[in-house]
């Protein structure tokens, strides 16, 4: 690939372009992060965003406590794992004193 690099316009890695280039990476990052953005926006409906303003928001909800959907029965799951890991643990640890 090395003797081939003086046909594609550059030396070198394909990350490594001068400022001279046309296209930056850091450009097309750019680009790719605000479509994104605009994309998210579209389908949440949000209007588009005002550099003059800053949003703030200023309220808290309770969004409740304990486990949420399907999360309890994982949690049942993981409780005797975790309880034999301990008891093993304990037994391994009173063994080599």
């Amino acid at each position: 690939m090395r003797q081939w690099a003086h046909m594609l316009g550059y030396r070198g890695h394909f990350s490594t372009k001068s400022r001279h280039y046309s296209i930056r990476l850091g450009d097309i990052r750019q680009a790719r992060a605000d479509f994104r953005a605009e994309q998210a926006r579209l389908i949440t409906g949000t209007p588009p965003p005002d550099p003059e303003k800053t949003v703030t928001v200023g309220e808290w909800h309770y969004a409740g406590n304990g486990h949420r959907h399907g999360e309890a029965f994982w949690a049942e799951v993981a409780r005797p794992r975790i309880a034999t890991a301990r008891r093993i643990a304990r037994q391994q640890a009173s063994e080599n004193r």
